[in-house]
């Protein structure tokens, strides 16, 4: 992260509960745009040091640190301590783990926010202009500090970092955490939209497949898939497959992206580019030059009396 955004951060991601409104189901497993809900949410917070996530271990799409809160199903107040206690960073992003349009750039924003006040915290707002605590950044000595406080104000104080502690903050609300914190507020209805039910599942499938949202979805799903952390100019290889479908044939255009992913991968290997973003781009810029060319030829011949070799605007 930079310097800006707060330097270095860890994140806890609390992916425990019933679902109850779920009917009991897995729903940090639930899927939306072919990835489990966890998966987006750690996709989102893939910048930070150590991420942490507090729930019985499963397959995630990345590797991660887990924890357990004490006594399990204890709430989310302890599954925060719990997650806490594995941390290291002065600044952590909590989030739970059914969040399908986070992204990155709001977690960005978050610690942006929080670097650049003097709060405990700066927390998401929903549409309603309500804090979600669970999509937050936080400064780690002020929770650790208000943690402690409710744990002894319980009476079962144990020692923060202490392994097995928890059992004064089961059952308490979040609320009573973020009410002792000094908080900051970001809006984005969007990233703070979380699926509860049926219905809200439905209603984040429905939306990643809008015209104007599939394609980012997609590219963000195979890039999951496959392990990439590639950004590149998709309108340039959309405008080349465009061109090799139009001016070639259109079996052209999946096959010439291919061979310029092929080729990229090639280049990044040989160290002949800076990196894996220039190495597309330069096959990117050879191929559409290429099927230019073809294209121009193409309609040079289909000009009646032209003779091979003739640029199609010669006299």
């Amino acid at each position: 992260m930079t310097t800006k955004e707060g330097g270095p951060y860890d994140a806890v991601v609390l992916a425990g509960g019933g679902a109850a409104r779920l009917g009991g189901a897995d729903k940090p497993g639930v899927r939306v745009g072919g990835r489990a809900l966890i998966d987006r949410v750690l996709a989102a917070c893939s910048g930070a040091g150590t991420t942490v996530v507090v729930a019985a271990p499963r397959p995630t799409a990345r590797p991660v640190v887990w924890a357990r809160e004490e006594p399990a199903g204890g709430g989310p107040l302890a599954a925060l301590d719990a997650g806490l206690a594995r941390t290291t960073a002065e600044r952590v992003v909590v989030l739970s783990a059914d969040l399908p349009f986070l992204g990155e750039r709001t977690v960005r924003r978050l610690l942006a926010e929080l670097a650049g006040s003097g709060a405990d915290g700066a927390v998401l707002t929903d549409p309603d202009g309500r804090d979600q605590p669970l999509v937050a950044a936080y400064r780690r000595d002020a929770l650790l500090r208000e943690i402690a406080v409710l744990d002894e104000r319980d009476g079962r104080g144990r020692g923060h970092g202490v392994e097995g502690r928890g059992g004064g903050l089961a059952g308490l609300p979040l609320r009573r955490l973020t009410a002792r914190l000094a908080l900051t507020r970001v809006a984005d209805p969007l990233a703070a939209f979380d699926c509860d039910t049926w219905d809200d599942i439905a209603s984040a499938r429905a939306r990643i497949r809008e015209h104007g949202n599939v394609l980012d979805e997609w590219i963000s799903a195979v890039k999951d898939e496959l392990g990439i952390e590639l950004d590149v100019d998709t309108g340039a290889l959309l405008d080349l497959a465009r061109d090799a479908a139009h001016g070639v044939a259109r079996p052209a255009a999946p096959l010439t992206t291919f061979l310029v992913g092929y080729a990229a991968a090639q280049a990044a290997a040989r160290g002949g580019t800076a990196g894996g973003v220039e190495a597309v781009a330069e096959a990117t810029r050879k191929a559409a030059a290429l099927a230019a060319r073809w294209a121009d030829e193409d309609q040079q011949d289909a000009k009646p009396g032209s003779a091979p070799g003739t640029p199609p605007d010669a006299g």
